[in-house]
């Protein structure tokens, strides 16, 4: 490469980086690559997604045998599934681990906040990518997964049944859901993906870069030394992609992507199991009323995401991993308790209460009430974190938002893990 190339690839790479940047920021416990990490799953997903539109047939009639052509005839076509496949949870798991890391090290405040606004919008790009692509194989899996997930909305009122019915095209997956999904995953997501994702590391840019902290000696906006970003940056996250995508190829290669029978509108499978990040949502519908589980919940918890940033965010604390020493130890009994709540709910759930199948299935007893009780148990936990350990309200709302994400963990792997036939808690499922 010659001197004027080099000169013109730094210039094209600064135009993404800054030319220089604080010597600090190159530390990997800062954030881990995450961000960077999900730009390059971002981009395999959609190289991957394009070589399999060559052999794809978005119909009923044809979806299933061009999986099983591509994977048996194609060279190289079932590691482009797998990829693809893999690729797309992995970035699902890279995008939650990348929220949560700017959650905890307080990266959300001024004058950040219309950037966490953005990146919950990318998660729920991401989510719904996943999702519209996981009806796409037609097999026994992927429809009945779906039809379990959509029949969720039935329980939301009035606007439910429309959008199902936009969705799905009927009442059922058929023919017309296949084309809306097809659409959906492979053009309209994606363009939203990569139209949202350039803003999104603009206003990076245009907040001074990542937010790092300083010492309580140092005055505010203080950076300390400063590094040229080509080769010290740009180098590491060449680096940190490559060995993402030697995993996620290494793992590909191992492991294939599941493909069931060909889908059977008349049999179901037992257990029948939405995707699984959805499975939080199906195991809370064991527990509460429809509504409060669906509709009522959901919308509290993004409700809550969305108004975090306006909440205020001591501004000394920024970059801090969980704020403090004492937050740090707050979060982490926070996870401890929520485990042993959320199993121990559970278990009286299913063996005391009746699988959370109330005698009177009315809202009072089997909807407002265990809403009431848990959110009793919630104001309950923060006044004790705030009395008991003294902690401040930004350590106090990280140690429920803490209680509350770890919540949805459990019950995520107790729905993916430990449901078998009849939905039925069991030792593995």
């Amino acid at each position: 490469m010659t001197t004027d190339q080099r000169k013109y690839f730094r210039n094209l790479l600064l135009h993404f980086r800054p030319s220089e940047v604080p010597e600090r920021t190159l530390r990997l416990s800062l954030t881990w690559g995450l961000g960077g990490m999900a730009m390059v799953l971002v981009f395999l997903l959609v190289a991957t997604g394009l070589l399999l539109k060559f052999a794809y047939q978005p119909s009923p009639a044809l979806a299933y045998d061009s999986i099983l052509y591509l994977e048996a005839q194609i060279p190289f076509g079932q590691l482009l599934r797998n990829l693809h496949r893999w690729s797309g949870n992995a970035l699902i798991f890279i995008s939650f681990l990348h929220l949560f890391r700017v959650f905890y090290t307080g990266a959300f405040a001024a004058p950040r906040q219309v950037n966490w606004i953005f990146g919950l919008v990318l998660f729920a790009a991401v989510v719904l990518s996943n999702f519209t692509g996981y009806l796409l194989p037609w097999d026994q899996i992927s429809y009945w997964a779906i039809t379990i997930s959509t029949s969720m909305l039935d329980y939301v009122p009035w606007a439910g049944p429309v959008i199902k019915g936009w969705v799905l095209g009927g009442t059922e997956p058929g023919p017309v859901t296949l084309i809306n999904f097809y659409a959906l995953h492979t053009a309209l997501l994606p363009a939203l993906l990569l139209f949202v994702l350039p803003f999104h590391i603009w206003r990076i840019r245009k907040a001074n870069g990542l937010v790092i902290p300083r010492s309580p000696s140092e005055p505010p906006g203080t950076t300390g030394p400063m590094v040229d970003a080509m080769p010290h940056l740009i180098m590491r996250e060449v680096a940190t992609a490559f060995l993402l995508l030697a995993a996620i190829l290494v793992f590909s290669m191992l492991v294939d992507a599941p493909l069931a029978e060909q889908a059977n509108p008349g049999l179901s499978p037992n257990p029948t199991k939405a995707p699984w990040y959805f499975m939080g949502l199906q195991e809370l519908l064991m527990h509460f009323h429809p509504v409060i589980s669906v509709l009522v919940i959901p919308l509290l918890l993004v409700t809550g995401l969305f108004l975090i940033p306006y909440l205020g965010s001591n501004p000394e604390n920024a970059g801090v991993w969980f704020r403090s020493h004492r937050g740090r130890k707050t979060t982490l009994v926070s996870a401890i308790v929520s485990v042993i709540a959320t199993v121990s709910a559970v278990l009286f759930s299913e063996f005391v209460a009746g699988n959370g199948q109330a005698s009177a299935p009315d809202m009072i007893n089997n909807g407002l009430l265990p809403l009431a009780a848990v959110a009793a148990c919630c104001v309950l936990f923060y006044v004790v974190i705030r009395k008991g350990f003294g902690a401040n309200r930004e350590e106090a709302t990280q140690s429920l938002v803490t209680l509350l994400a770890t919540a949805f963990i459990v019950l995520t792997v107790i729905g993916v893990w430990f449901r078998g036939t009849g939905m039925q808690l069991m030792w593995a499922g």
